[in-house]
């Protein structure tokens, strides 16, 4: 049960989340069970419908909604580039989720623009730019996290 709901979720977390929810719903609806199958198979049903709902949550947060997003977010902090591997830039980005990895391999790596990305994605032009602008505010985070752990244990 736990394989399945961390196949769906991707996340190991999550899917003892869900197994803990999927338990809990079983030993409360046990009444409802009619054994029209096995009890196995009803209880991984019950892990695949709590896992395929965790999953629409988590997609449903991803995607940018215009009318919350603050109109200062987007930063233009200086940051000198000119030490950063780019294999340790790629590796990173690749560690990104999955709609910010997406955004910026468009944008940084396809070189595709705003408006091309808001086309092959069905996202408003305003979406990509907050998503691009996260993305890249995000990958930032993590390349100064990368270079601090670096420096600290001297490699």
């Amino acid at each position: 049960m736990y394989n399945t709901a961390h196949r769906i979720l991707k996340d190991s977390y999550e899917a003892e989340d869900i197994m803990q929810e999927a338990f809990l719903t079983v030993f409360t609806k046990l009444d409802t069970y009619k054994g029209e199958v096995t009890f196995g198979a009803w209880l991984k049903r019950i892990v695949i419908n709590k896992s395929l709902t965790q999953l629409k949550k988590n997609n449903r947060y991803e995607e940018v909604k215009m009318e919350i997003v603050p109109s200062n977010e987007i930063e233009d902090a200086v940051v000198d580039y000119r030490g950063l591997n780019p294999k340790s830039v790629l590796n990173t980005l690749q560690s990104l989720k999955d709609n910010y990895r997406v955004v910026l391999t468009l944008n940084l790596i396809e070189g595709y623009d705003y408006e091309e990305i808001a086309l092959i994605l069905n996202y408003t032009n305003e979406n990509v730019r907050t998503t691009v602008s996260r993305a890249k505010k995000k990958l930032k985070q993590a390349l100064l996290a990368d270079n601090i752990q670096e420096q600290a244990y001297g490699r």
